[in-house]
C-alpha cells in the first residue's frame, strides 16, 4: 500500500491590499472582476447554491464552479475541478475560501484550496495537482492585488 504524503492537504496564501473588504469581496466573487485577474471569463451569481463556470481561452478550459457561501464583506468560497468536469455533489471536488479580514487602512486576503486529498487521485497525480494548483496561485494571487491597487486607484 502506498502512503500518500500528509502535505498535499490545503494551499494558503495570504496578502494585503489597500482597499475595503467591502471593494475586495466585489473583486473575489464577481464574475465581471474574477475575469480582469484570474479566468478569461467568468459566468456565475454570487449566492450559495448558483451553479457557473470559469472558462480560459476560447472556451478551450470551461470549467463548473458551485457557490458555496457568500457572506459580504467576509467570505466566498466555491467547489470546483469535480471529477469529469460536471457538478456532482455526492463527487469530491476542491474548496476554494477566500476569506476577507480588515487591516488597518487595508484587508487581508487569505486564500485557501482545500480536498486534494479527498480526490482519490494516485500519488503521482495529487503530487502534480497540488502542485499545478499552487503554482497557479502564486501567479493569481499576485496578480489579484495588482488588479485591486489599480481599480482603486482609478478615479
Amino acid at each position: 500500500m502506498e502512503v500518500v504524503n500528509m502535505e498535499y492537504g490545503s494551499i494558503e496564501r495570504e496578502i494585503h491590499v489597500d482597499a475595503s473588504p467591502e471593494v475586495v469581496f466585489e473583486v473575489v466573487s464577481s464574475p465581471e472582476h474574477i475575469s480582469e485577474w484570474w479566468s478569461d471569463d467568468a459566468e456565475f451569481d454570487t449566492a450559495p447554491g448558483a451553479v457557473g463556470e470559469l472558462v480560459w481561452g476560447d472556451r478551450v478550459d470551461v470549467v463548473p464552479i458551485r457557490v458555496v457561501r457568500a457572506e459580504p464583506p467576509r467570505l466566498f468560497s466555491f467547489r470546483w475541478c469535480y471529477p469529469g468536469g460536471a457538478i456532482d455533489d455526492s463527487a469530491a471536488s476542491l474548496l476554494v475560501t477566500f476569506e476577507l479580514t480588515p487591516s488597518g487602512a487595508g484587508t487581508r486576503i487569505r486564500l485557501t484550496e482545500t480536498g486534494f486529498r479527498e480526490m482519490g487521485w494516485e500519488a503521482a497525480k495529487l503530487e502534480e495537482q497540488y502542485r499545478d494548483h499552487s503554482v497557479g496561485w502564486d501567479t493569481f494571487v499576485p496578480r489579484l492585488g495588482e488588479y485591486i491597487v489599480r481599480l482603486v486607484s482609478t478615479p
